[in-house]
This record gives C-alpha cells, sequence and structure tokens, in this order.
C-alpha cells in the first residue's frame, strides 16, 4: 500500500479557482493511474477526474467536465487537479486516489486501490 499525500484544499468564492496537489513519495512501483475524488456527508464518493499514468486518457463526469483539469507526472509521482468555475455544490472533501492494475473501472471508486487522507474543499456563493 501506498500513502498519497494531497495539498491545496481550501476555501474560494463561487467562480473562483483552487489547484489541489498529490504526491506518492514512498511509491518506487508502477501504477496504472491517478484519479480524484470528492465526498459530502451521506453521499457516494465521485470519481470527479481520472488519467492514466500514460496520459494519454482522461475521464471527467459531466458535473465538472470543462471546468476541472487533472495532469500527472509519472517521472515524479504527483497529480494535480485544477478547478475553475468553483461552484458551491463542488464543496466536498477531496482524495486524491491511484489503481495499481488495469481496471475499467476508472470512473468508480471501485477501480482505485489507495487514498489519500482527504483535503476540504469549500466553496461559498
Amino acid at each position: 500500500q501506498v500513502q498519497l499525500v494531497e495539498s491545496g484544499g481550501g476555501s474560494a468564492q463561487a467562480g473562483g479557482s483552487l489547484r489541489l496537489s498529490c504526491e506518492a513519495p514512498g511509491r518506487t512501483w508502477s501504477y496504472y493511474a491517478m484519479g480524484w475524488a470528492r465526498q459530502v456527508a451521506g453521499k457516494e464518493r465521485e470519481i470527479v477526474a481520472s488519467i492514466r499514468r500514460t496520459g494519454d486518457t482522461t475521464y471527467y463526469p459531466e458535473s465538472v467536465k470543462g471546468r476541472f483539469t487533472i495532469s500527472g507526472d509519472s517521472a515524479k509521482n504527483t497529480v494535480s487537479l485544477q478547478m475553475n468555475n468553483l461552484q458551491a455544490e463542488d464543496t466536498a472533501i477531496y482524495y486524491c486516489a491511484d489503481a495499481t492494475k488495469p481496471t475499467f473501472y476508472l470512473h468508480s471508486y471501485e477501480g482505485y486501490d489507495d487514498w489519500g487522507q482527504g483535503t476540504q474543499v469549500t466553496i461559498s456563493s
């Protein structure tokens, strides 16, 4: 199991931007993909972005498409999430995650093996 460390959460006004970063400092083996998920109390964890290690495939649900952008650096074991035009409904705890083996479920939390501790994002309208 690998430790994932998120940073960059916080507060912003509606329409503003935030950037989240995640690193896996202890990882010495390859991985299949990394992603970002968010969760609010009482709801299922939702994947908001994913990227394959090769960088050739990304996924975004309709709720964030065009506003969020995921990017990764496989050499540095880092992944970032640029969030623009944030809305109140984006308020959640955001988690970094990785998938260590090929999976068809990068759109679901079930496809991921390791999770960070989470970072709070709060958007005020």
